[in-house]
């Protein structure tokens, strides 16, 4: 399989759907995913907090579980690196040994606040945040492990800016460049000021609800387009949905035919005839 630089590099952009669990990455990956990325804000959700609450021990241990069911390349959401630039030399071990194949950092404060969450922003200063993006490149063990360095400056603090700070990340050797937009003219400026990767976040709803395609991503040079959120919003509905029913005594509005869809369940995302073969060659031969 591919690496995710070599996919980066050679083929067409990656898109990377939310993964947070085996079963979603097994789902995905049956559904055509080449990469998954393990988000910090639908962590938190999942949580029941916020991504400032999570720690950088408890999204390696996801990645783990996720590895252990998938080997499509993942991509960590590192938010702040969870340190200062010394911090790094144990950020990025950990989530390199965790089977990540990218990790990416941003440059807001530490704690990170619940304000980022309805846009505003607290940002580091631009050479602390490329202190720390150093840092990582030089401590990661390969070099086919990602550092992808984010601004989130242009909301709050105007594209100029924004486009100074990608520049002190290139500089200190980031691999690929997130300038957060999603305005084509934005993606534009960004695209014709640097020749490395780059890249893109969809909103909820995906590629569509951005209003662009994976062709035109291309043309504006974006080589990777992640989706944090659509797949936890279609969880959260149908889970509600789903408790609204059952507790009334109603049938649950998706699942239809229960013994089907738990037959499904078993084969698709658990592999169950396999293990059972296993059984059946060792401790149930006979049986």
């Amino acid at each position: 399989m591919s690496t995710l630089r070599q996919m980066i590099e050679q083929g067409p952009p990656v898109f990377a759907p939310l993964a947070l669990n085996p079963m979603m990455a097994r789902m995905a990956e049956q559904a055509g995913a080449r990469a998954l990325y393990l988000g910090g804000g639908a962590s938190g959700y999942q949580n029941v907090f916020t991504e400032a609450n999570l720690t950088v021990t408890e999204m390696a241990h996801a990645g783990l579980e996720i590895g252990a069911a998938c080997r499509l390349p993942l991509i960590l959401d590192g938010a702040c690196g969870w340190g200062d630039p010394m911090h790094m030399h144990r950020t990025i071990p950990l989530a390199e040994t965790a089977g990540f194949q990218a990790i990416e950092i941003e440059d807001q404060i530490l704690p990170k606040r619940a304000h980022h969450h309805i846009g505003i922003e607290h940002i580091i200063p631009a050479e602390e945040m490329a202190a720390k993006v150093r840092e990582a490149v030089a401590v990661r063990r390969s070099r086919d492990f990602l550092i992808i360095a984010r601004t989130n400056a242009t909301r709050m603090h105007g594209l100029d800016e924004a486009l100074r700070r990608a520049e002190l990340f290139a500089e200190a050797g980031a691999d690929v460049l997130f300038v957060l937009s999603r305005k084509p003219e934005e993606l534009r400026a960004v695209a014709e000021r640097f020749r490395l990767p780059l890249m893109f976040m969809t909103p909820g709803g995906g590629l569509k609800a951005a209003g662009f395609t994976m062709a035109e991503m291309e043309a504006l040079g974006i080589r990777l387009v992640v989706d944090p959120t659509t797949p936890i919003l279609a969880m959260h509905r149908a889970l509600r949905d789903s408790y609204a029913a059952i507790l009334k005594g109603e049938a649950d509005p998706l699942v239809g035919d229960t013994l089907q869809a738990e037959d499904e369940a078993l084969k698709l995302s658990i592999g169950l005839e396999t293990l059972l073969e296993v059984e059946r060659l060792t401790v149930e031969r006979g049986h």
